[in-house]
């Protein structure tokens, strides 16, 4: 059974840094793309970053460019997304999904993906 699990989320003050981390099990994380997603209150779900399956390839929704790192460590299942520089519009609850692909592909659109995590909750305080 394929499973994806957030973990990482919490409570930061404006300008603060966290580290989220999307553990896969029940697959061959190194055949998958993965993305990051974020669904603030009262607001649809949101594309924030993915990378292709060998770490090749990343991309990035503008608002969070610069601030941001996406990156995976196969060997471990995991992929992290690393936030600088966090603003109170950050808030959300983080989802990550994987995706079956090949080379450098990687989606945007969470539909695109067939294994979605439950998601972490990411709190920034002004």
């Amino acid at each position: 059974q394929v499973q994806l699990v957030e973990s990482g989320g919490g409570l930061v003050q404006a300008g603060g840094s966290l580290r989220l981390s999307c553990a896969a099990s029940g697959l061959t994380f190194s055949n998958y793309a993965v993305g990051w997603f974020r669904q603030a209150p009262g607001k649809e779900r949101e594309f924030v970053a993915a990378i292709s399956r060998r770490d090749s390839s990343t991309y990035y929704t503008d608002s969070v460019k610069g601030r941001f790192t996406i990156s995976r460590d196969n060997a471990k299942n995991t992929v992290y997304l690393q936030m600088n520089s966090l603003k109170p519009e950050d808030t959300a609850v983080y989802y990550c999904a994987a995706e079956f692909t090949y080379g450098t592909r990687l989606y945007t659109a969470w539909n695109d993906y067939d294994y979605r995590g439950q998601g972490t909750q990411v709190t920034v305080s002004s």
